[in-house]
């Protein structure tokens, strides 16, 4: 009892409107363990008490619809105030969760019009004169790893994951090579002397 009472007084994980995916997993979990979810997923009716109602009706109605209650005011609580204000006048528990749900995690044509828009950033990346590679490379992940709404379906389709560490890869190394030190044959940037043609054992494959 004493757990219970402990974990009943830990804070929600609170949603600012970002990374929506991961709030839920964790908001479900937190009112399972409350014994709350019930009341957000099948959204039961509490119907009126009869004329003449039994000691454990009168004790159901109220457990049904203390929960209910509980489950609201913790969606509530666990909202900033901006999202807040989007959701105060719904009254159902089951009708505040469709409405994050809806509003928040989208449909599946607009979280694949997000990856592209990811895709599309990602490719548009370049490497600044002041910036070394591995500064560039970390740069790059952090883009990656800001869309982690966008992860579960970024799995789901593997082709798109392995477009972006394949763009990754080839601008990497594109951006390696054009901060290639100045080529002691030629003086130009962007290759390796050993490849320069106007080093002094240069030969052409096919005439020598």
């Amino acid at each position: 009892m004493d757990s219970e009472n402990n974990f009943s007084r830990m804070a929600p994980p609170i949603f600012d409107g970002e990374n929506y995916q991961l709030w839920a997993v964790r908001m479900e979990t937190y009112l399972e363990a409350l014994d709350l979810w019930e009341a957000v997923e099948e959204d039961y009716e509490v119907n009126p008490l009869p004329t003449n109602p039994t000691v454990a009706q009168i004790k159901s109605h109220k457990e049904n619809k203390t929960i209910k209650s509980k489950a609201k005011t913790t969606l509530f609580a666990a909202v900033s105030t901006t999202v807040f204000t989007k959701i105060m006048t719904l009254t159902s528990p089951k009708d505040i969760w469709n409405y994050l749900k809806k509003e928040y995690a989208g449909d599946e044509r607009i979280r694949g019009m997000k990856v592209l828009n990811l895709m599309k950033e990602f490719k548009l990346q370049r490497m600044k004169e002041s910036e070394t590679v591995k500064g560039y490379s970390d740069r790059l992940l952090g883009i990656v790893n800001n869309a982690q709404e966008q992860r579960t379906l970024m799995r789901q389709d593997g082709m798109v994951e392995g477009a972006l560490v394949a763009s990754h890869k080839t601008q990497s190394k594109g951006k390696f090579l054009k901060n290639y030190p100045p080529c002691q044959h030629c003086g130009k940037n962007g290759h390796p002397p050993y490849k320069c043609w106007k080093r002094p054992d240069a030969q052409c494959k096919n005439c020598k």
